[in-house]
Parts: C-alpha cells; sequence; structure tokens
C-alpha cells in the first residue's frame, strides 16, 4: 500500500511538473482565492488556516530533506550557541527530551571536560541519535524522564522544545530539581506572543499551537508564573525567533 502511494504521488509530481512553474503557482493561488470567498470571513479564515498548518508540514518536510536530514532552524537560529554559552565547562549535563540529540551532540563537543546525557522517550528518536556520529562524553537514554533519568547530580539541565509537550510541568520540574539537583536549568519553549495570528486562532476557536503535541505556548507572564510555582528563579529571559529562551536556577 506504501508502495502504491508513493508512486502515485510520484506520477502526479511528474504530470504535474510538465506545467511551468509559474502557472502551477498562479493556478494554486487561484484555487485559494477561491477557497477563501465561500463563507464567513471567520469560516474561511478557520479553513485556510488549516491549509496553513498543512503547508508549513510540507516546508518542514523539504527543508530537513534540504539540509540533509538535521532541520535548518538548528544552523539559522543559532539556538545551540545559548546553551553551549550558559554551561561551564566540566559540567555534567542532562538534556531532557533530546530528540535525535542535535543539541546533546553539540555540547558534548563544544564544552570542554563535559559529561552529557540525552534522555529520549521516543524509540525511532533514540536510535537515530545513538546512530550518529557521537563523542565518547555523550550517552543517551531511552525512557520518560518522570521515571528514567541518570544517576547522581547534574550540574545543568537542558529542556529544549519539552516543557510545551508535558501537562503537568510544575511537578515535571520539581522533579527534575530534587532528583538531579542541578545549579542550572537552561530552558528554550515556544512563545504565544510571537505573531498576531497566534491570538487570532485562538480567538476562531482553532488550534494555535505549531504543534498538535503541545499543552500551552506559554506567554512571558505564564512563564514567569510556572517558574515561580515550581520554586525556579530566572536569572535571564529573552524572546528570540519567536520563542522564549530563559537561564534559571532552583531557588
Amino acid at each position: 500500500m506504501r508502495s502504491f502511494l508513493l508512486g502515485t504521488i510520484k506520477f502526479f509530481s511528474y504530470v504535474f511538473s510538465i506545467i511551468p512553474a509559474k502557472f502551477r503557482n498562479k493556478l494554486i493561488f487561484s484555487l485559494l482565492m477561491l477557497e477563501s470567498r465561500i463563507g464567513s470571513p471567520a469560516e474561511s479564515l478557520k479553513r485556510l488556516y488549516l491549509l496553513q498548518d498543512d503547508f508549513q508540514r510540507l516546508l518542514s518536510e523539504r527543508a530537513m530533506a534540504y539540509e540533509g536530514g538535521e532541520h535548518p532552524k538548528h544552523r539559522l537560529m543559532k539556538y545551540h550557541d545559548f546553551f553551549v554559552e550558559n554551561i561551564a565547562p566540566n559540567s555534567r549535563v542532562v538534556d531532557i527530551g533530546c530528540g535525535y540529540g542535535a543539541v546533546s551532540r553539540t555540547v558534548a563537543k563544544s564544552v570542554s571536560g563535559s559529561t552529557v546525557f540525552g534522555v529520549e522517550i521516543d524509540e525511532e528518536r533514540y536510535e537515530q541519535a545513538c546512530g550518529a556520529d557521537n563523542p565518547t562524553n555523550l550517552k543517551f537514554i531511552l525512557g520518560d524522564a518522570f521515571e528514567v533519568l541518570p544517576e547522581g547530580a547534574a550540574d545543568t539541565v537542558i529542556l529544549s522544545n519539552v516543557l510545551e509537550h508535558i501537562e503537568n510541568r510544575t511537578d515535571f520540574l520539581k522533579r527534575l530539581v530534587s532528583v538531579l539537583v542541578p545549579t542550572k536549568v537552561l530552558i528554550r519553549v515556544p512563545a504565544f506572543e510571537r505573531e498576531w495570528h497566534v491570538p487570532l486562532r485562538k480567538e476562531l476557536g482553532i488550534n494555535y499551537y505549531n504543534d498538535r503535541t503541545h499543552f500551552i505556548e506559554h506567554t512571558l507572564d505564564e512563564f514567569k508564573a510556572e517558574m515561580q510555582a515550581a520554586d525556579i528563579k530566572i536569572d535571564d529571559l529573552q524572546t528570540v525567533w519567536g520563542e522564549i529562551w530563559a537561564v534559571c536556577r532552583p531557588a
């Protein structure tokens, strides 16, 4: 079935490619224009936003293919630098929800004397992380961070686009601090106040998260309140690329 579907996509892609790009674009825009004029402005906006979500998924897939398998946001946003610059040499680092290990690898390679543990719940991503060109000071652990954490204290905990995927964030943060006893917690989350489309989508009653597995996308006030509830002090906070980047420590 999968091979049939891929073959069908390949066939129609070839047929569509025969039409010059200029006319293809005009055809697609014309169809979207017609779609936008059906029903009330609110109804058409809802449908257009759903189409935008599909378009964003296509952009991400093509962007990763362009980059050779890793999302170009790692390179363009340079958010790895935020983590590296806030980790002292010889630190013991735990990267929670490390995905396929991009940030973990950068930290392990860039911070001298560091020991890095990447924890990932998704088995496919974990296998991808383990199969990469990893330095000897980096180890990956498969499991839920609520249940599986490396033994011993950590100097720094990394939460890069992780908190928004967790429903009970206060208990989660308190557990991390209790078990790992870090002196520093580095957090990166998507910001609610990143563009006007977000509150409009919320007003329309449709999904306004940039990932359907998110439980929240924080306003600055929400983020500060959650850190206070978890007894975590914010030492530095900045908004970059529509995200909140924070240097924190247990209070």
